[in-house]
């Protein structure tokens, strides 16, 4: 009954701060992490029992998973090497200069316990930042490489994190071996996650019900990442391989009423998700605080603080020369090679907010050794990864407007044109489909005429048509739902030819998929 009454006191308190941050207009988890805090200091609060274990595997699959499903494949292609060198070679680089900025301050700390801290907090998290970029009309292209940096350096920074948890509990470590089984678990990840993809995807070919496809959407990322652990492989890049190539295939396999029911269902799920993870780092902090009672607060705080500005030192130090690598190797840019401006480049390395993968991390670290000791510094590394990310996203989420409009970063891209001449296209595409339908049925020319201007109407208001349930109502039903069809496949094939972008694809889907749902 206890554990009852606490889940419901979380879920009020989820709901409490998800409407602050809606009132406030800011990004919700820094209303998770200002919660977290105030749980910390509710005195005598009950604990929620977990198993530290299960903490990365019931967070961190569909979390991973929903950002690969909505990943832009074209973008990112476009993309990969700023992405990579930011997701792989700033995640090391973190993990590196950061373990040694915790072993500085605090010399007690074992060298492969530094680097577990280095590790968990390497993967900055792009939902606040991209949250408020795309509020901001920020060039696209730095939305793209900050959503495509937080998917991959998830993965990265989970799989150091994971040789440097064994580090600690074998008490040996060999760059080599350790650099060998980093590509065989990352391989090893991705070709299961590939193969994973493709069965879920024909087997929901065949399910033909939407309760059933989306219990088998749930059901993917969690399946995947067992499987892939299983074996030694990594979960995590199995998960986002098997979403990213769902993702692609989406468009063409899942119906209306199931891409409808899907962005409800994903978005409460996430959210609830993060909303119990910031709330079982607020019930732990009690006693982490009491552990940590031979720590002056100076002390903490101190250490907290410079551990976040190295991290955040860091990330500057690093996407400016990593930047301009590709003219200082080359003498000068390609062309089609555009480098981003310093403005720009300055935005990109403010936008470090560490967040609910990191705190996952932390709270899945083991509570002891194999021979039965504590896990070194274990509190210690929960309260500064939560410390950083508290920095990180209240002071830097909440700064980054105001640094967008001092630098004068923002742009005036819309996706207005590019939609208005897709849905040109899928007019056309619909009529054609009509005037075909229309001619085999032998309708009569006035309901024909009537019948495009309906169509046309619709397609150029989005306004909701009623229907009553006669023979004419039920062709003309029939008449909209092959025009639907075709605009769909119109939009595909301009999305499959890399002609429009997924911004816009996703937003024309979405009014198809009601549009259909009413018929």
């Amino acid at each position: 009954m206890l554990l009852l009454e606490l889940v419901l006191l979380l879920l009020l308190c989820a709901v409490v701060l998800g409407w602050i941050a809606r009132r406030l207009s800011f990004p919700y988890p820094i209303a998770l992490v200002a919660g977290g805090l105030a749980l910390g200091f509710i005195p005598k609060l009950p604990q929620f029992p977990f198993d530290p274990q299960v903490i990365l595997v019931l967070v961190l699959p569909p979390i991973l998973y929903q950002a690969a499903l909505l990943t832009s494949w074209n973008d990112f292609k476009a993309n990969i090497r700023p992405i990579g060198l930011l997701a792989i070679g700033l995640v090391i680089a973190t993990t590196l200069i950061v373990g040694a900025a915790l072993k500085f301050v605090v010399p007690e700390v074992p060298w492969a316990a530094a680097f577990v801290f280095g590790a968990i907090v390497s993967p900055p998290d792009a939902v606040a930042a991209t949250a408020i970029l795309s509020r901001l009309n920020i060039p696209r292209r730095i939305v793209t490489v900050l959503e495509g940096e937080s998917l991959v350096n998830d993965a990265s920074g989970l799989v150091i994190y994971k040789f440097a948890i064994a580090a600690v509990l074998t008490g040996a470590f060999s760059l080599a071996d350790a650099g060998v089984q980093f590509v065989g678990v990352a391989v090893g990840g991705i070709a299961i996650g590939l193969a994973l993809a493709y069965a879920s995807i024909e087997i929901h070919r065949r399910l033909g019900d939407p309760m059933l496809e989306m219990l088998v959407s749930l059901i993917v990322p969690y399946f995947t990442y067992v499987v892939a652990e299983s074996v030694h492989a990594s979960g995590v890049l199995a998960v986002v391989a098997a979403g990213i190539v769902r993702g692609r295939h989406s468009p063409e396999i899942v119906s209306a009423e199931m891409r409808i029911l899907a962005r409800s269902v994903w978005n409460i799920f996430v959210f609830m998700l993060n909303t119990l993870v910031f709330m079982l780092i607020g019930l732990q902090m009690s006693d982490v605080l009491e552990n940590l009672a031979h720590y002056s607060a100076a002390q903490l705080i101190g250490g907290g603080l410079f551990v976040s500005a190295v991290a955040i030192a860091v990330r500057f130090a690093w996407v400016y020369p990593v930047a301009y690598l590709p003219r200082w190797l080359s003498g000068s840019l390609r062309e089609g090679d555009a480098n981003f401006r310093k403005r720009e480049l300055g935005i990109m390395s403010w936008c470090g907010m560490r967040g609910i993968v990191s705190l996952a991390a932390a709270l899945a670290l083991p509570v002891a050794l194999p021979n039965g000791e504590p896990f070194p510094q274990r509190d210690l590394i929960i309260f500064l990864t939560f410390f950083v990310i508290a920095v990180t996203l209240v002071g830097q989420g909440l700064t980054l407007p105001a640094l967008i409009r001092k630098l004068k970063v923002g742009s005036n891209w819309s996706l207005k044109d590019e939609q208005q001449r897709v849905r040109a296209a899928m007019s056309a595409a619909a009529l054609a489909a009509i005037e075909e339908m229309l001619a085999a049925e032998g309708v009569p020319t006035e309901w024909a005429d009537q019948l495009r201007t309906v169509i046309a109407d619709r397609i150029a208001l989005l306004a909701p048509d009623d229907t009553d349930a006669t023979p004419r109502a039920e062709l003309l039903a029939r008449v909209r739902r092959a025009a639907i069809q075709a605009e769909r496949r119109e939009l595909i094939r301009l999305w499959r030819a890399s002609e429009i972008s997924d911004e816009v694809m996703h937003h024309l889907e979405e009014i198809l998929d009601y549009q259909e749902a009413r018929l």
